[in-house]
């Protein structure tokens, strides 16, 4: 688990960068228009569309701007279309990416994910050819330095129902694994004891990982990043692995 949490981290100190320069705006109203037309208006029946308000607010967005794109998911404002999408296909080393996109152009969100993976020494595949490489699970960060006692938060989200609670040596993070039915469950149960969690998602955790260094390290992230950056990208799986020491250096 190293490795997810390590970029974990990387996307979400990068997500509040990009928030200032208001990049991403545009994914999360995107987010909040498809979960708003996919399960309604109301937070309480709808924890996507919760997630991604609260997204929205990490980001300073205007309380005003939320709710346009709430309106114009449940079709009150007009507004473009969306489509959800999936793309899957290989990086440096063979390394496995699932890309998940939200676009109002499929074929042009098609043809500019498979220019990004050509131009990066990758290659776009067939849908199904690294899916089963990842499993779909909750996924929460909480910072060893603000926890006392490992023990007890280790206790605490087990007995929630969580399936995994990770604390490796190389990382500054704990990790909470489990499964999506119950990821509110434990995530709640931590903020009712008053636990600063450092990310929380629903997420594709790879079942193995490639072990990355050097160029193929450096070809990899500039994949990530470039894929990121598009407006249409909503999120990027992978299942590299770049050591601690590495990944600081590249990341300085």
């Amino acid at each position: 688990m190293s490795g997810h949490s390590k970029w974990a981290s990387i996307k979400h100190k990068k997500a509040v960068t990009d928030a200032k320069k208001g990049k991403i705006f545009t994914k999360i109203i995107r987010e909040i228009v498809v979960a708003a037309k996919e399960s309604g208006p109301q937070i309480e029946n709808n924890t996507r569309l919760r997630k991604a308000i609260e997204d929205a607010k990490e980001a300073n967005m205007p309380l005003d701007n939320i709710k346009k794109a709430i309106q114009r998911g449940t079709g009150e404002l007009p507004g473009a279309i969306y489509e959800e999408m999936i793309y899957e296909g290989y990086g440096p080393s063979g390394v496995a990416l699932i890309v998940e996109a939200t676009t109002d152009n499929k074929n042009r969100t098609a043809s500019d994910i498979r220019k990004i993976f050509s131009k990066h020494n990758g290659n776009l595949a067939e849908i199904g050819c690294v899916g089963w490489m990842f499993d779909r699970k909750g996924y929460i960060t909480i910072s060893k330095s603000s926890i006392k006692d490992e023990e007890i938060i280790m206790n605490t989200v087990l007995e929630a129902g969580a399936e995994d609670f990770k604390a490796e040596a190389d990382s500054d993070v704990y990790e909470i694994i489990t499964s999506p039915s119950i990821f509110e469950d434990v995530k709640s149960n931590l903020e009712e004891k008053n636990v600063l969690i450092s990310s929380a998602e629903v997420t594709m955790i790879p079942q193995t990982y490639i072990s990355l260094s050097g160029r193929d390290a450096i070809h990899m992230l500039n994949l990530i990043d470039v894929l990121e950056e598009h407006d249409d990208v909503k999120n990027v799986y992978s299942n590299f692995d770049i050591p601690s020491d590495d990944m600081k250096k590249l990341r300085v």
